[in-house]
């Protein structure tokens, strides 16, 4: 790595006392449940560069490494696959009632190019969406992952979150969410989920079209430049003209120099079309992909929620209804004092259980109610992406214009006749061919 610049990074002790403080989601005054959060205060918490370095060559295929530059810590770190595995391992050990997004598979042998840099993509995204987030900004793990750059960042992580439990072991509030739930809350849980999953599929079927947009620009460049080429060629043919076509030669030559210009102007026209293909997929397609992501994260959520918390409560009644069922039949066969007392004890462990998986489902509640708001606060995102994606239209297509109207001029030398005359072009009839 001597070849690399020195990442800038904190100190591992400043970054502790600076983030000890405990994270809070910004609320107004009232009720704690509600979020005063904006679009653009989100998008201005910080943004995280992750950007692919490029691997040395050598006998052994060494790993794949990123260099990841926060503009809100003003650092730059190294950072591998599993660093991330384990960053994500421990948001959700720590927030496992928020969105916490999903990472790109791991990588798998023989993966390309393509692969490599669509997984640097998704990284991005995710450690965007991270660093955005209310909570996670103002968490010890996040500074630790954009900013120490010791040679054990895993160690780090995990040591940051030893002896520490999860955010309802933490929130003063947690214990009394359910004082703060709608009485509906069911209700709105469930339509909430409802309408996402609709947004999801609705926003994953304009991705899929962007992506094809920003494709076929693409391929059109590459076939624009072809025929720019094709068109060099026959303009560069050497080719002894036959002694029967010998009154044409001037005009042959004349239409060689022409086509053999005119390649330049195919090649520009063929620049611009892979510029706005790659605009595309830049300001419009990560951008979908992006709140997607989010999307996803709100998904995994309510399933996390639904077969977490949610699941162990119903085991948990289950259990309970199960030893009461024992005390009674025990009590009615008159068994032994210490047996009853022992399923007394255990009776009342489960009661405690239950009431504490009450607690933390009515808070798991509590903070899905936050996240789906902090959805709704991401759904303006939608006008970023049309306006993007509409001036790269417009910039597009008027910088092809003037190219297609700057070459339109030119076109008259390949009708020189005989005599060196200039013939214009015909207006081709409705079949596009010109009589003869």
């Amino acid at each position: 790595m001597s070849d690399q610049p020195t990442p800038q990074a904190i100190e591992p002790q400043a970054i502790v006392q600076q983030a000890a403080a405990p994270s809070r989601m910004q609320m107004p005054q009232g009720n704690p449940l509600l979020l005063s959060h904006t679009l653009q205060e989100l998008l201005a918490r910080d943004t995280v560069q992750v950007e692919l370095i490029p691997e040395k060559k050598g006998l052994f295929l060494k790993h794949v490494e990123y260099e990841v530059s926060s503009q809100r810590f003003k650092s730059s770190v190294y950072r591998r696959y599993n660093d991330f595995v384990v960053f994500q391992e421990m948001l959700l050990h720590k927030f496992p009632y928020r969105m916490v997004p999903a990472l790109p598979p791991k990588r798998m042998l023989g993966a390309d190019r393509e692969f490599i840099e669509a997984r640097r993509r998704a990284l991005k995204r995710f450690v965007n969406l991270v660093a955005r987030h209310p909570l996670f900004s103002e968490d010890v793990v996040l500074k630790l992952f954009l900013s120490f750059s010791g040679s054990d960042v895993q160690n780090k992580l995990k040591e940051s979150a030893q002896c520490v439990g999860d955010e309802f072991m933490n929130c003063k509030l947690a214990t009394r969410a359910k004082d703060f739930l709608p009485a509906d809350i069911q209700a709105q849980f469930a339509i909430s989920r409802e309408l996402i999953r609709n947004i999801y599929n609705s926003f994953h079927k304009l991705r899929d079209r962007a992506e094809r947009i920003a494709s076929r620009a693409i391929d059109n460049a590459a076939d624009l430049l072809i025929f720019g080429k094709e068109l060099s060629a026959i303009g560069s043919d050497t080719t002894p003209l036959p002694s029967w076509a010998a009154l044409n030669s001037s005009t042959w030559g004349s239409l060689k120099q022409a086509l053999k210009g005119l390649s330049v102007e195919f090649a520009l026209l063929a620049d611009k079309a892979a510029q706005q293909g790659k605009q595309e997929e830049n300001d419009v397609v990560e951008k979908l992909n992006l709140f997607l992501d989010l999307l996803q994260s709100y998904k995994d959520l309510c399933e996390r929620h639904e077969k977490g918390v949610l699941h162990k409560h119903q085991r948990a009644l289950h259990k309970y209804s199960l030893m009461k069922r024992q005390m009674m039949s025990a009590a009615a066969q008159n068994r032994e004092p210490e047996s009853v007392e022992q399923l007394e004890s255990r009776i009342v462990e489960q009661e405690n259980a239950i009431q504490t998986m009450e607690l933390r489902n009515y808070f798991s509640l509590y903070c899905l109610h936050q996240e789906t708001q902090l959805i709704h606060v991401y759904l303006p995102l939608t006008s970023h992406i049309l306006r993007a994606f509409v001036n790269s239209q417009i910039q597009g297509h008027k910088e092809m214009s003037k190219v297609w109207n700057d070459l339109r001029p030119k076109l008259s030398c390949l009708f020189a006749g005989p005599h060196s005359a200039l013939t214009p072009p015909c207006s081709p009839p409705e079949d596009g061919l010109c009589p003869h």
